[in-house]
């Protein structure tokens, strides 16, 4: 019983992250300038590894430098990227039902790196949150541009990759310290990028000021924290499964702020998208071990 109440306690906890992930459209257009994404996703990234970077005060070592960096390019370089050229080509409700599709390619990526099985239930409740999240975000005038189609797909599989090498990649040292290397490594790479494409923003305003304090400490640096403390707890496939939260709470910010309602097809999808969570949590929760907790072959067992 106690197992399963510290399960349950750490799916929550890393349900916070994608659940304030959901909130970063809406103070980008609220309180961010319009037209740098790369500059914008460089500065959410980079400011914020630095800052626990001199907090912890370790740096990575021997194969650490290389694994940090590849997953600071699919965690957030390349995945940020694609996501801006997914959102601005592509209809908000479209970018978000193709980028659902990443807990689907983590139960894959999942069997093949991690040798996880493939559990049914745990595939039908990805593709019901697909579904539940394009009944939620979808509009009949959605337009399908193919190279946005194709950059949401490969931010997906980006992150999808980035997600299973987290939990592959365990390094000896905390998750303040795996975040703050990941962090600065993706804001780096982003830096050659957000030179090379973009003008030189503008005078920050104090709403810019603002909205990139919060996208930088909130969205990023604690949000990440409690990501990766759950990536080394729960299984790959039930993180990415909460990562359906995020168009969630995005379009419930949107109504709030529109004084919007819900239609009865956006409240089945609004339902549907918690179901699936919920199904994919049972899906991939640990099985009760057989044997008792005092058991030899347990007590050898390392944590």
């Amino acid at each position: 019983m106690k197992k399963n109440s510290t399960y349950a306690a750490d799916v929550l906890m890393t349900a916070i992250a994608p659940a304030i992930w959901g909130s970063t459209y809406f103070v980008t257009t609220a309180f961010l300038p319009a037209g740098y994404p790369l500059t914008v996703a460089m500065l959410r990234a980079l400011p914020a590894g630095l800052l626990l970077l001199v907090t912890i005060r370790r740096l990575p070592f021997g194969i650490w430098w290389g694994r940090v960096f590849i997953l600071g390019a699919l965690n957030f370089s390349f995945f940020w990227a694609m996501l801006f050229v997914s959102a601005y080509r592509l209809p908000g409700g479209v970018a978000a039902t193709v980028g659902a599709i990443q807990p689907l390619i983590v139960i894959a990526l999942s069997r093949l790196f991690l040798g996880r099985p493939i559990k049914l239930l745990a595939v039908i409740a990805g593709l019901a949150g697909m579904v539940g999240v394009a009944l939620l975000v979808l509009t009949p005038k959605a337009a399908l541009d193919p190279l946005g189609v194709a950059a949401g797909l490969a931010g997906a599989v980006s992150m999808a990759i980035g997600t299973v090498l987290t939990r592959r990649w365990t390094p000896p040292v905390s998750n303040l310290a795996f975040t703050a290397w990941q962090l600065t490594a993706g804001g780096l790479l982003l830096v050659p990028v957000a030179l090379m494409f973009e003008p030189p923003l503008p005078m920050p305003t104090t709403a810019n000021v603002l909205g990139m304090a919060y996208l930088g400490l909130i969205g990023a640096a604690f949000t990440y924290v409690l990501w990766l403390r759950g990536l080394s707890k729960i299984e790959p496939a039930a993180a990415a499964s909460l990562g359906f939260l995020s168009p969630l709470v995005a379009t419930v910010l949107g109504w709030l702020a529109l004084g919007q309602s819900l239609t009865p097809v956006q409240l089945f999808g609004f339902l549907l998208v918690l179901a699936s969570v919920w199904i994919s949590q049972r899906a991939m929760a640990p099985v009760r071990p057989i044997l008792p907790a005092a058991s030899p072959e347990s007590a050898s067992r390392p944590a």
